[in-house]
């Protein structure tokens, strides 16, 4: 362990105290303190903060990148008190704007059209888990991620509420769905009990192999069920997987 690395393990430890949720930059920061001691730096520039900032695969205005700066700054502002050699970053090197654009509007047509063509999908597993995912989403409004996220143990089949756990700026909550909403989730996991019955993960929906499904499979099959499908093919705002988390759109799967 570094004297950052002590040092960042003080500055959460004292943020944790204070009350802060800080679910990030308990991801976040470690990944930080480990690119200024490979560099050989003792405490925080501003150039090294930009640096890690705008890293691979971050576009430099995101709002990733604008996050990432935030958790720079509040550690350079701590480690500036221990170490006068700190540079603070300035507000506004990143500003992480983003243009706003409308949300494509599902009808109840395109959510049933899509989990059709989900269901024709080749292989039983993924066409189960996508048809599922997608009444998930509409039916309930939460967001792909926290879907993905969900564990087998996340799911209340008695009370009908999914445990949505350290999820945007790092809370959780709970979200009840409806009678029809819990028996499509069952019978999903017969599905799973069938083709994946060996699998060891803890993850709801799964893949081919029984792991947890991720994000970038999840995005491409979307966008071809809607390709397929001609779901916003004139739209002025195309669909995105996204577009659910702002709509309550079916009671749920048929």
């Amino acid at each position: 362990m570094s004297a950052l690395s002590d040092a960042a393990r003080d500055y959460l430890r004292l943020r944790n105290s204070l009350g802060h949720e800080l679910a990030e930059h308990h991801r976040e920061l470690p990944r930080f303190v480990a690119v200024l001691d490979a560099a050989g730096l003792p405490t925080v520039t501003v150039a090294a903060a930009l640096s890690w900032a705008q890293g691979p695969n971050v576009e430099p205005a995101s709002s990733v990148a604008a996050r990432r700066m935030t958790i720079a700054r509040g550690f350079a502002r701590y480690m500036a008190g221990i170490d006068a050699r700190t540079e603070v970053p300035p507000p506004g090197l990143i500003s992480g704007r983003r243009r706003w654009r409308p949300p494509f509007i599902y009808r109840p047509d395109d959510i049933a059209m899509l989990m059709t063509q989900a269901r024709g999908l080749r292989q039983p597993m993924p066409a189960a888990t996508h048809e599922t995912l997608i009444g998930l989403l509409a039916a309930s409004g939460i967001r792909v991620g926290e879907a993905i996220r969900l564990d087998r143990d996340d799911i209340d089949w008695a009370r009908g509420v999914l445990a949505i756990r350290e999820s945007k700026f790092g809370k959780s909550r709970r979200v009840p769905v409806l009678e029809s909403t819990l028996a499509a989730l069952d019978r999903y996991t017969r599905v799973l009990d069938q083709f994946c019955s060996r699998t060891t993960s803890s993850s709801f929906f799964v893949s081919m192999t029984g792991t947890r499904v991720i994000y970038r499979i999840v995005q491409s099959t979307f966008r071809r069920l809607c390709d397929s499908a001609g779901i916003g093919a004139d739209a002025a705002s195309p669909p995105r997987i996204h577009d659910y988390a702002d709509l309550r759109v079916m009671p749920m799967l048929v």
